[in-house]
């Protein structure tokens, strides 16, 4: 009886281990949604949230102030060289120290990463007529001039066809601080296919077919300092 009792109560418990085993294994095997996405070095990471922009802000995302600085005293640093990035004792190099005093997480090639972004974003938008893209990136005074030119465009039944084949540089060419708004300006050089159609669709500007090489100036600003980690585009202008 004893032998018997003892084999009914193992015979209970291996059935629980049993279980038990398969509940574990059933969760641990699934995946639940909650995971961490695999790494993608092309996103920048966020600790927190960005500030929402105000009524009326027209900002530009790009990475460069961390948030975890934001609102931080400025720090004594030692000026640095930037080689690779800006000429060193350059007035821009001296833009860098300033911008790095007040922000030390500040990364100018990020930065410069992100401005590739936020130009091939902005050149497509302004092709497509995206007035809702680009009142999110440009600055009042630029978004007004794009409006204009997109209107003209418009009225005259024009389209405008634009591939990226390429940017191939991207790089920081002024930095300017006074008064805790520094603004960058990048040069950028890019290989595109862009064609303007009629009405009709016969091609009166450039080429469906043609690689062109484009060289823009942009302007981006920031109060440094600011919760908001946001860059506005402030200027374009057609580089050489």
């Amino acid at each position: 009886m004893m032998q018997d009792s003892f084999d009914l109560t193992t015979l209970i418990f291996l059935g629980l281990a049993v279980f038990v085993i398969w509940k574990l294994r059933s969760v641990l095997g699934q995946k639940t949604g909650s995971e961490r996405p695999p790494f993608n070095p092309l996103m920048r990471r966020r600790e927190e949230p960005p500030a929402a922009p105000r009524d009326g802000d027209n900002v530009v995302r790009l990475p460069g102030a961390g948030p975890e600085r934001a609102g931080a005293a400025p720090v004594a640093t030692v000026p640095r060289n930037w080689k690779g990035v800006v000429e060193p004792n350059s007035a821009a190099a001296r833009g860098l120290d300033a911008i790095f005093q007040q922000e030390p997480g500040f990364d100018p090639r990020a930065f410069a990463d992100g401005a590739k972004l936020a130009y091939e974003t902005i050149v497509t938008a302004f092709a497509k007529g995206d007035r809702k893209t680009l009142k999110t990136l440009l600055s009042r005074e630029v978004a007004d001039g794009f409006e204009r030119a997109i209107q003209t465009r418009e009225r005259a039944g024009q389209t405008v066809e634009t591939t990226f084949v390429s940017i191939d540089k991207a790089e920081i060419v002024g930095v300017d601080v006074r008064n805790r708004v520094a603004q960058i300006t990048v040069r950028y050089l890019s290989k595109l296919i862009t064609a303007t159609r009629n009405a009709q669709g016969a091609v009166v500007d450039g080429s469906p077919e043609a690689v062109v090489d484009v060289t823009d100036v942009w302007t981006f600003a920031r109060t440094l300092g600011s919760r908001d980690p946001n860059w506005q585009l402030v200027a374009t202008e057609a580089g050489q």
